[in-house]
């Protein structure tokens, strides 16, 4: 028995989260990734396999605004709900990425949210 990374440890709970969290149609799946200084959600449609809305930090909108990692979170949490409220998306199932609903994740989250997203 080898120890796990933090890196590996994440993708092991991540995969225990999508056994039961997928997206449909009706409700497609918010994704979230957060590396060491960005972060991307994507809106998926897992039936089909498409991306359906996408934000991160590295757009063209948020790439001039040097904020700090939890506010551009924030920023994007509400880009994303934005954008999904334009395509028509109301309803989402959150996936936390295997991260802890705790900073950054739970941020963006709140944002969505506040922003007119229900999840």
């Amino acid at each position: 028995m080898g120890k796990y990374n933090m890196k590996t440890s994440r993708k092991v709970r991540h995969s225990r989260v999508r056994k039961s969290v997928s997206g449909t149609v009706e409700r497609p799946r918010l994704c979230v990734y957060r590396s060491l200084n960005h972060i991307y959600c994507q809106i998926i449609d897992d039936s089909l396999g498409h991306t359906l809305v996408s934000a991160s930090t590295l757009d063209h909108e948020l790439k001039s605004n040097n904020s700090r990692k939890t506010e551009a979170a924030v920023l994007i949490g509400k880009i994303i709900a934005k954008r999904a409220l334009d395509n028509g998306i109301k309803k989402v199932v959150f996936d936390r990425g295997g991260y802890r609903y705790h900073g950054r994740v739970k941020a963006l989250a709140d944002a969505a949210r506040k922003a007119g997203l229900e999840f």
